[in-house]
């Protein structure tokens, strides 16, 4: 292998040490909140500043993750290629380089948003590093519920971005994603019970039945939806949010409560049905954020 293919190949492993689809997802809440906090479209420049800051943390935080949790993942079959795993990256490479990005972040949220911004990106960092990668994921079946605060925190740093400050609005939101986050990653844990009941990580499908992942699963979904529509009235959303949030939200519970009745019927079902309606469902909810203040009704 030549010197540029082994440069391109060592930047591809870089890269995926920041899992690069959960950052997609996190900026998908982003741009929309700062629509929202702004009231109109915010400094195009000031969106791809908190955009880049935003992605540079969440960089850091799963390159942080991969580097704690590599004994488990050279075990899963789902992780087994990632770059700790197959040697493309050291364990000292990987420590170095998320602390470069974390620290890059913070000072660029700082210089370019506002110290708000830059502090709420420390405190997603910290908290999903200690609070869910180092504390409750291998302790507790209810890990993915409170370590998914950690993917709740981009809400309020558009919001900060943008305002400086912090009001109901946003924290609607953030209760939106605390909610949703089970009912999302639930069903993928369903389809890896396996991989997880062998690294005896604690992931409600592998330590639940499938009857009791999808009663849960439910009552998440519903209780999302709830939320959803307190933005209704504290952000004075208008029709095209409020359509969104009702048939989307419809149909993502229509989708658990499939995947119950297959459980509760003995059958297999398809989580993975469910685990891409939750994406679906959060980037509609989130792109009728970001288009209903900029219409008249």
């Amino acid at each position: 292998m030549g010197v540029r293919a082994r440069t391109a190949a060592k930047a591809k492993a870089y890269v995926a040490l920041t899992k690069p689809r959960v950052i997609e997802l996190l900026l998908v809440e982003t741009a929309p909140v700062m629509i929202l906090a702004a009231g109109g479209i915010p400094n195009p420049w000031l969106i791809v500043a908190t955009m880049i800051g935003g992605s540079l943390s969440a960089g850091a935080a799963s390159a942080y993750n991969m580097y704690i949790d590599r004994d488990i993942d050279a075990v899963m079959h789902r992780t087994k290629r990632r770059p700790l795993v197959t040697g493309e990256v050291t364990p000292r490479e990987a420590l170095v380089f998320a602390t470069v990005l974390a620290v890059v972040s913070t000072v660029w949220l700082l210089l370019f948003t506002t110290p708000l911004a830059a502090g709420l990106s420390v405190a997603a960092i910290l908290f999903y590093v200690f609070v869910y990668t180092l504390w409750l994921k291998r302790r507790t079946p209810q890990n993915i519920i409170w370590g998914g605060i950690a993917g709740c925190f981009p809400v309020l740093i558009g919001w900060a971005a943008v305002t400086g400050s912090l009001t109901w609005a946003p924290f609607v939101l953030f209760g939106v994603v605390f909610l949703w986050t089970p009912p999302h990653y639930w069903p993928l844990s369903m389809k890896y019970r396996e991989d997880y009941a062998a690294v005896h990580v604690p992931m409600l499908g592998a330590v639940r039945t499938r009857q009791q992942v999808g009663l849960q699963t439910i009552l998440y979904a519903w209780a999302t939806i709830a939320c959803s529509l307190l933005l209704i009235p504290v952000a004075s959303m208008g029709v095209v949010y409020s359509v969104v949030a009702l048939l989307s939200g419809g149909w993502f519970i229509y989708e658990t409560h499939r995947l119950y009745g297959l459980a509760i019927r003995g059958g297999e079902g398809k989580p993975m049905r469910v685990f891409h309606a939750s994406i679906s469902y959060l980037t509609l909810l989130f792109l009728a954020v970001a288009i209903d203040p900029l219409l008249p009704f």
